[in-house]
C-alpha cells in the first residue's frame, strides 16, 4: 500500500543558526529560523494518520513561539477532521510534539513505552533534561493510556500495511522515527533525529541531546531506512523542507506534498 504523505507547518522560531548546533560555527550568529511541523498520511482507503499533535497558543505565549495557526485548523484545511482521526502517531513527548493530544479524542496514539518511561522515570529530576517535555502533555498521555487509547511500541513496528515506526533515540531517549511507502519509494520522517538537513550532512547535531551516539547513528538509520536516499529523509524542522517539495494548492506555501519528488 502506498500512501501520500505531508509536511504541514503550523509554527516558528526566529534564532540564530548557533542555538542549532552542538559544535561552534564560523559565524554563529547567522540567522537560521527553524519551523515546527506535524505531518499527514493518507491511504488509498481513505484511512489517515497523523504524525506528532504540535502545540497550542497557550503553549506558544509561554515559550515565546509563533503560531501560524492552530494544529486543528491546519488538518481542517487539508480536509481532515482531528475528532475522526483514528490513528496518531507520536515521535516522542517534547512539547511541540506532544500538546494538542486533546484535539484528537478518537484517536490512538502510537508511542514507544521507552519514552513514556523516560518522561516519568528519574532523567526528568535534572531541568536540562525536562525542559524540553511539559508535565500537562504527559499527564495528557498518561490519562489516554488509563482510557486504553495508547498502543506502546517496542523498536520497529507496523502501525498499517505501509507505515512502520522506528525507535532510534538520541534526542529523547524513545525517539521514534516513521517510515512511509509512497509512490516514490519509502519516505522517513525523521521528526527530532534529524532537525535540519544541515545537521546529518555536517555531522554537527542538534544540542538537545540525551544520548550523542544514538542521535548520530540515527542519521544513518534513518537513510538506511529511506533506501539510502537522502530526498526520503524529512528534517523535522527545517525551513528547506517547504522549498524542496511541492507546495499544496491553496494552503500558501505551509504544506508541501512528501510523496511528489522534489522541486529543487
Amino acid at each position: 500500500m502506498t500512501w501520500e504523505a505531508y509536511a504541514i507547518r503550523y509554527g516558528r522560531h526566529e534564532r540564530t543558526a548557533q542555538s542549532n548546533h552542538l559544535l561552534p560555527l564560523p559565524d554563529p550568529h547567522e540567522a537560521m529560523p527553524l519551523d515546527y511541523y506535524v505531518w499527514l498520511l493518507r491511504g488509498p482507503d481513505g484511512r489517515e494518520i497523523v504524525v506528532d499533535t504540535g502545540f497550542d497558543a497557550e503553549l506558544a505565549e509561554k515559550r515565546g513561539r509563533k503560531l501560524s495557526r492552530s494544529v486543528g485548523d491546519c488538518l481542517t484545511a487539508m480536509g481532515t477532521d482531528p475528532t475522526k482521526v483514528r490513528d496518531v502517531i507520536v515521535t516522542h513527548l517534547h512539547y511541540d510534539h506532544a500538546g494538542s493530544l486533546d484535539i484528537f479524542p478518537a484517536a490512538r496514539f502510537h508511542l514507544q513505552e521507552r519514552e513514556m518511561h523516560f518522561a516519568v522515570g528519574r532523567n526528568m529530576c535534572f531541568h536540562a533534561i525536562r525542559m524540553p517535555f511539559e508535565a500537562a502533555h504527559v499527564i495528557a498521555m498518561v490519562r489516554a493510556l488509563y482510557a486504553d487509547r495508547v498502543e506502546f511500541h517496542d523498536g520497529d513496528a507496523e502501525v498499517a500495511p505501509g507505515v512502520t515506526v522506528h525507535r532510534v533515540g538520541g534526542h529523547s531517549d524513545g525517539l521514534q522515527v516513521v517510515r512511509v511507502e509512497t509512490a516514490r519509494g519509502p519516505v522517513v520522517i525523521a521528526s527530532d533525529a534529524m532537525h535540519f538537513y544541515a545537521n546529518a550532512l555536517s555531522g554537527n547535531p542538534f544540542p538537545i541531546i540525551y544520548d550523542l551516539g544514538a542521535m548520530a547513528a540515527g542519521w544513518r538509520t534513518a537513510k538506511k531506512l529511506a533506501g539510502g536516499d537522502d530526498s526520503r529523509v524529512i528534517p523535522g524542522h527545517d525551513p528547506a523542507v517547504r522549498d524542496r517539495f511541492p507546495p499544496v494548492p491553496g494552503q500558501n506555501g505551509e504544506v508541501v506534498a512528501l510523496h511528489l519528488p522534489p522541486v529543487g
